[in-house]
Order: C-alpha cells, then sequence, then structure tokens
C-alpha cells in the first residue's frame, strides 16, 4: 500500500531553497547564531587558530600520478579558491618543491566573474596530456566540465564541454567520450542523475551522439568508463539500480555482455582476472563463499562460465576489507582489525595468488592509493592515528622499506593525551566498540566535556585519524573526544551495515545511545558534559537521538542531516538512499522510518538539549530543507536553539578555508559555552 507525501507541512515553504521568504528567515537565524556565539570569549582567537590550520604550508600537498609527474590541487592564505599544480617525483622529494601551476582558480573566478570551486579531472589515460576538469558554483555536486590540455597548461579551444549537471564522463580515446548527463527531459533517474550513457565524438553536437545504454527511471545512475589497461583495454557500462545493487557489462563489437555477479556485489577487472568484492554470501559452481570475502577468477573464463574462483581475502568477526589498490605487480588489501588497519599484499605466482602482511606500524588507520597502477610497482602510503600527525611514504611492492615522503606537522598539542578503545553493551547485545581521546591524568568524577561523534551508515567505516581542528578547538584544552563505530558503518563488513538497515535503522540510534550511556557509566562525562555531533547521514543519527534521549545530552551538533524522513526521497539526490532508509511511500516501510523521523518525533512537551544546526544554501546533495524545517518547527514548540547557514559550500557546507574555519569557529564554541560554561 502506498501513502503520499504530507501536503499541510506548515514548514514547506522553507524547502525553496532561493526563495525570498526562505531565505530571509536564514538572514534571520544567521544573525542570531553569529551575534550570540562570535561575542564568545576567545572565538576570534579560535576563529584564526583555525584558519592558520586550514592555510598552513606545512600541511601534506597530497598527489596523484600521471604520465611520470605528480598533480596537486591546494589551498592556502594566497590562494584561497585553490590551484592546481603539478611538479616531479625528485622535487616532490624535497622540503620545498618546485611547483607548475596549471590552474589559479581564484583568477580564473575573478576573469569569468563565477563563484568556482574545484570538482576534480577525469584523465586520459595512458597519454596523461589531456583531461577533463570540472567546476561547480559555491561547491554543489553539479559541475561544468571542460577539457583541458596539461602539455599547454591552457583549456582547449572549441574542446569537450558540459554545462553544470551532475555528469559523469570518461575518455575512449583522445576524440571520443563516454557522456552521461542532462541531455534534457526524462535523462536523468528520479535521484537525479544521468540515466543515459552515450558516446560523443568530437566535433559532433551534444545532441547528436550515439546512446550506448540506457537505465530505468527509477535506477540510481547509469555510467561508462574504458581500461586502458595496455593489453587488456576493455570497455565498461554500469546500470546502477540502488545505492548497493549493479549490474555490469563489458562491451564487445558494439554489444553488451552482462558479467554474471551478484546484483549486490562490486567486480572489476586487473588485467586478465575479474576480481569480485561480495556483500552477501555467494554460490557458485557448488560452492558458498561468505559475505564480505573478495574473490579472483579469469575473465574471459567468467563470462562464459567456467571460472574457477580464488578466495583472496576471508572476513572474521573481528576483520573487514577496508580498501583496496591495484598497481603493476600486486594487488594491496587493506584490512581492518578492531577498527586498526594492516596491509596484504597479493601476487599472482603461477596460476595463483600468494599473500603477505606488509611490515606497518600497527596503529591507527593506513591508507594505500597507486602511484602508477598500470607501470608502476609503487605506491603511497599515509600512516596516521588521533594524535599522531599523518605521515605520507612511498613504497613498493614486495618491499616492506618505506621513504617518508612527507609529514604534517603536530597542529596541536598531545602530550599527556591516550587513545582507549572500549565496548558498549546495545540494547539488543550486540557489542560496540568506540575510541576516546583524553588527557592521561582525566579524573573519572563525570564532570569531564565530552564530544561524542558518530555517523552509522553507508558501510563507512570511523578509523583513528589525526583531527588537526578538533584537536586544537578541543582537545588540547582538556575535552575528551569519542568516535562510535557503530552499526550501519563498515567497521566490520557488510554484515555490520547491513545490521542497520532499513528497519532495523533504530539498532544505530539504540548502539550510540550505549555508547553515550557507557561514558556516563564510567564517569568519563555526564549528561551536563556530554554532546554528541554528526553530519549527513550523522545528523540524521544525531536528531534520532536527540528526539528519543534528550536526557543524556547538554549540545547536539546538527550538520546537513537528513531530518525530514517523509519528504526525504524527493528533495534532490534522496530517492538514491532508499536501499539504506526504505521508501517512504509504502506505508508498511513509512510505519518504522516515522518512528524514528526526527522532524516528526519533535514534542513542545519535551525538555531538548540545546541544538546548532548547520547546512548550506548550495548543498545539492541533501536539501537545506531539512535542517531548515526542522530548527522552524522547534522554535515553534519553544526549544532553545541556533541554526547558521552558509551560502556556499555544497554538502562540506563551506566552499574555502576561511568559510571552513568560521563554520568550525562556530561549532566549537558552541560546544565550548554549552559543555564547559561554568567549569
Amino acid at each position: 500500500m502506498t501513502t503520499s507525501p504530507s501536503t499541510d507541512d506548515p514548514y514547506l515553504w522553507l524547502e525553496d531553497v532561493e526563495g525570498a521568504r526562505a531565505l530571509d528567515w536564514v538572514a534571520g537565524r544567521n544573525r542570531a547564531a553569529e551575534q550570540e556565539l562570535e561575542a564568545q570569549a576567545g572565538h576570534a582567537d579560535l576563529r584564526g587558530r583555525l584558519r592558520a590550520i586550514l592555510d598552513s604550508t606545512g600541511k601534506i600537498p597530497y598527489a596523484g600520478c600521471h604520465a611520470g609527474l605528480l598533480y596537486n590541487f591546494w589551498r592556502d592564505a594566497g590562494h584561497a579558491r585553490g590551484i592546481w599544480r603539478r611538479t616531479t617525483l625528485d622535487e616532490y622529494r624535497k622540503d620545498s618543491p618546485s611547483w607548475e601551476t596549471l590552474i589559479d582558480l581564484d583568477q580564473l573566478a575573478r576573469e569569468e566573474g563565477e563563484n568556482w570551486v574545484w570538482g576534480g579531472v577525469t584523465w586520459l589515460e595512458p597519454e596523461g596530456d589531456r583531461c577533463l576538469v570540472s567546476l561547480s558554483r559555491g561547491g554543489g555536486d553539479a559541475h561544468v566540465v571542460r577539457e583541458f590540455d596539461a602539455a599547454r597548461r591552457c583549456f582547449v579551444a572549441d574542446g569537450f564541454t558540459l554545462p553544470e549537471a551532475k555528469s559523469d564522463c570518461a575518455w575512449i580515446d583522445r576524440d571520443t567520450l563516454f557522456v552521461g548527463t542532462d541531455f534534457g527531459p526524462g535523462s536523468l533517474t528520479e535521484s537525479g542523475y544521468p540515466r543515459i550513457v552515450k558516446q560523443w565524438r568530437r566535433g559532433t553536437p551534444l545532441a547528436a551522439t550515439t546512446t550506448v545504454y540506457e537505465a530505468r527511471l527509477e535506477d540510481l545512475s547509469a555510467s561508462a568508463w574504458r581500461d586502458a589497461t595496455p593489453g587488456f583495454e576493455r570497455e565498461f557500462v554500469q546500470r546502477q539500480i540502488g545505492f548497493y545493487s549493479s549490474e555490469l557489462f563489458v562491451r564487445r563489437g558494439g554489444s553488451l555482455v552482462k558479467l554474471p555477479k551478484p546484483e549486490d556485489a562490486n567486480a572489476f577487472a586487473v588485467r586478465d582476472q575479474v576480481v569480485i568484492e561480495l556483500r552477501s554470501s555467494w554460490e557458485h559452481r557448488g560452492r558458498t563463499y561468505p559475505q564480505g570475502a573478495l574473490l579472483a577468477a579469469d575473465f574471459d573464463a567468467f563470462l562464459d562460465g567456467s571460472a574457477v574462483f580464488e578466495t583472496l581475502f576471508l572476513p572474521s568477526p573481528t576483520t573487514s576489507l577496508d580498501g583496496l589498490t591495484v598497481t603493476r605487480d600486486a594487488l594491496l588489501l587493506t584490512v581492518l582489525d578492531m577498527v586498526t588497519n594492516r596491509i596484504v599484499e597479493l601476487r599472482r605466482q603461477g596460476a595463483g595468488w600468494q599473500s603477505r602482511d606488509v611490515d606497518l606500524p600497527a596503529m591507527g588507520a593506513l591508507d594505500t592509493w597507486a602511484f602508477d597502477a598500470v607501470a608502476s610497482h609503487r605506491y603511497f602510503l599515509t600512516v596516521t592515528g588521533f594524535t599522531e600527525p599523518t605521515a605520507l611514504y612511498l613504497m613498493e611492492a614486495g618491499r616492506d622499506e618505506r621513504e617518508q615522503l612527507k609529514a604534517m606537522p603536530a597542529f596541536f598539542d598531545a602530550q599527556g593525551l591516550q587513545v582507549h578503545q572500549f565496548e558498549a553493551l546495545s540494547r539488543d547485545g550486540t557489542r560496540v566498540p568506540y575510541f576516546t581521546v583524553m588527557q592521561r591524568d582525566t579524573r573519572l568524577d563525570g564532570d569531564n566535556p565530552a564530544v561524542l561523534y558518530g555517523y552509522g551508515g553507508f558501510e563507512v567505516s570511523l578509523k583513528p585519524n589525526y583531527g588537526a581542528i578538533s584537536g586544537a578547538a578541543w582537545l588540547e584544552s582538556g575535552g575528551v573526544y569519542v568516535v562510535a563505530n557503530i552499526r550501519g558503518g563498515g567497521e566490520f563488513g557488510p554484515r555490520w551495515h547491513q545490521a542497520a538497515l532499513k528497519e532495523h535503522r533504530q539498532r544505530a540510534f539504540d548502539d550510540f545511545i550505549a555508547v553515550a550511556e557507557d561514558l556516563i557509566a564510567r564517569k568519563i562525562s555526564s549528561p551536563r558534559r556530554l554532546g554528541i555531533m554528526g553530519g549527513s547521514n550523522g545528523g540524521l543519527l544525531v536528531g534520532a537521538v536527540l528526539t528519543q534521549r534528550p536526557e543524556l545530552f547538554n549540545a547536539v551538533v546538527c550538520q546537513v542531516p537528513l531530518l525530514d524522513m517523509r519528504r526525504y526521497h524527493l528533495l534532490l539526490a534522496g530517492a538514491s538512499w532508499m536501499g539504506e532508509y526504505g521508501d517512504p511511500d509504502d506505508s508498511a516501510e513509512w510505519a518504522w522510518i516515522g518512528r524514528y523521523s526526527p522532524y516528526h518525533q519533535l514534542r513542545p512537551d519535551r525538555r531538548y538539549p540545546r541544538v546548532l544546526f548547520t547546512t548550506s544554501t548550495r548543498d545539492d546533495r541533501v536539501h537545506p530543507g531539512h535542517a531548515r524545517k526542522m530548527a522552524a518547527r522547534m522554535l515553534e514548540q519553544g526549544h532553545d536553539l541556533l541554526y547558521w547557514e552558509n551560502t556556499e559550500g555544497g554538502h562540506a557546507g563551506a566552499a574555502d578555508n576561511a568559510q571552513t574555519a568560521r563554520m568550525w569557529a562556530l561549532t566549537w564554541t558552541f560546544l565550548r559555552r554549552q559543555l564547559r560554561g561554568d567549569l
């Protein structure tokens, strides 16, 4: 049975993103938040310090390699919008490399009268001399696409260009692209992403392009790309049915041949092999492979049904596959083991795969990416922890030696800080791990200001990470910082995520509540001193917990959130998340969605902790109407809150370092005032 979204919502007018009445309301709320928080002692100094961190030339200039050169996008005090630049590896090794600037985004924005925000590049491989540059207005997900000549350092006159849209483009050859974009009515899915993939030949009008594939209107998206690995060139088309389901085709002789993978599995080619990551158990040719496993087989044999799979990774109750990097000679698996990383290297030896553990520090988070996946056996590695600034290394497959390329300076005083990992017992008996970062001599008397952060969705893992902003704004002055690894995340693989999908969403909220209660029981903090924070899906998390257990907290920071779960699927990209939350138009599913939808669970007779809502007018992923309407309803009911909406910034909430510093200074000033006010 289907139901219709409510039309009697008195705050529907706040969904009009650029409407005069809505923007006037936003301006009034912004003034109130800024007047209060910017007047607090220490706010100006904090904002200045955070800006200095973001602008620091000591940050690591992360780079990607193309045709032997290292490319980096960089922002600092002199480049508010940023510069795109490149250098050689030998130069990069130096403390102060010499960089060649390709695009100065501040200059480009001035010349064109546009509010450009960098969106990234798509390279023509393996040549590495042409790319497609994506630029957004104000930081949204929709981009303008332009062809750029890296050899001549200029945009290509009469080159490939696309107007602003949520486009997906990939090179087929120097004069041909796969393109999915807004071709006109009916060309986008209900989620607002490309539904049609076309082949676009240089010099041909976009309207005259050849259709390669059409997905359904209710699908999430369609896309295509070319694997340019010499000797193993293939063209792929993907139908993304939902967030966790897809069909993959290889294009042969103008026809599409479907890979017989499970719909919820990820599959990709590595030279002559197909690699498959399972999100559920799979029976293939009489053998059952478990959820979370990584498999490999001969690519052509897989297509003709004769493949024999080799298991590359098997999960355990405490381990999951966190990432995978392909180099010329190896696969590098980033494994999570009780929310701490290790790296496993896999190499083809004859007809099989051999594995070994890479000898690395047993601490925090590790991440890898290829130096050149086709031509090189080298790869980049980052090592970081809550109190250890990130270091960047260059490594080689087959060896454990590390060459340190860069190291982030210490942006806050971590002397005396200790990291602990505890477990809380959720309502159904599940043990939920969480990290605390606090001073060694912290007294367990319940009087410690603490901020609990969570996400719990989309199989995203929250790992130990060096937070320069939170360290400078909170930890350094004695605050406790807590990260909860609740269900819905990916810390223990697909099973951990799927345990909180759809009708089981309440489990994520129960886990978060259990961590809060455990912090109080251990006397690390208390309801007077405990605040919670989360953004996007994490905004839904703290919004739900706010309405369910308000007595546990004294401050809530709710960032770019989903909150109206009756209409979320109708707003911007919301329809693409129904695989995560369910369909509110289905009355059976709305029955359990409605039980936690924060916007619908507000009550005028309940006492809620003070809330700071932050969002962005230019967020074209999660509609700012969620935060606007929630704040308006709470104010109508007489609850105390602050609301701040950046007029730029997209889903990140800020478009440049100055805006980011302002947003976080307001946030941490709010938390300091609420949780430390009488200390």
